[in-house]
Parts: structure tokens; sequence; C-alpha cells
């Protein structure tokens, strides 16, 4: 998943003002009619990152999403040089790809 302050082009340290203002800029040049795909990540985006107590709960519960296949890819080492990963590390990130799947759960269908 891209990350709010990505797609809303604000660093992380940005003020309120300038996230409301990136977001109404957003909204202005993706309209829903034009892009109704990229108008929702916006508006997402903004959802998740519109004030310091969003930010905050962003910051602390959110899990990045962690695709099993390139985990497998990183681990065996198929995707550049070097050694391949040590088997704790390869544990480390499989427990990523549990947790998703226990959040999801939880987690409405959008």
């Amino acid at each position: 998943m891209i990350s709010p302050y990505r797609i809303l082009g604000v660093s992380e340290q940005a003020a309120d003002a300038d996230i409301k203002q990136a977001y109404l800029q957003g909204v202005k040049d993706n309209p829903p009619d034009r892009d109704s795909v990229r108008f929702r990540q916006i508006q997402d985006a903004y959802a998740a990152i519109k004030d310091e107590d969003c930010r905050l709960r962003h910051a602390l519960f959110h899990v990045p999403r962690v695709e099993f296949d390139a985990l497998l890819a990183q681990a065996f080492n198929q995707q550049g040089a070097g050694g391949p990963m040590a088997a704790d590390d390869f544990l480390k990130l499989l427990s990523t790809v549990a947790i998703e799947k226990s959040l999801a759960k939880f987690t409405k269908p959008t």
C-alpha cells in the first residue's frame, strides 16, 4: 500500500493546513468522474492523516501489506546478489503475513 503522505504529496511533519490543502488540490485535479480510483485513494489518504489524532492512529496501527511471493523471492535471493536471507530474518518476515491475515478478519471489505 502506498503511504497516505506519498499519495497527498506531503511530508510526515506537514501541518494540518498543508495536508488539507494537498487534499483539496488532489480532489480538484482528480475528480471522481475522471478517475474514481485515484479520487478514492486521495479521500482515504486524507481520512488517515487529516489531523494529529488520525496521524497517531495511522502510525501506531498501520500494518504494511506484504506480498508472499515477494517475501519468498527475497528470502531465497531470487532478486539480487548476495547470500540468501538468514532463517531468523525469514521467519520474522513470514510472521508479517500471518499478522496481515489475522487483521483481515477484523476489517470491513470496501
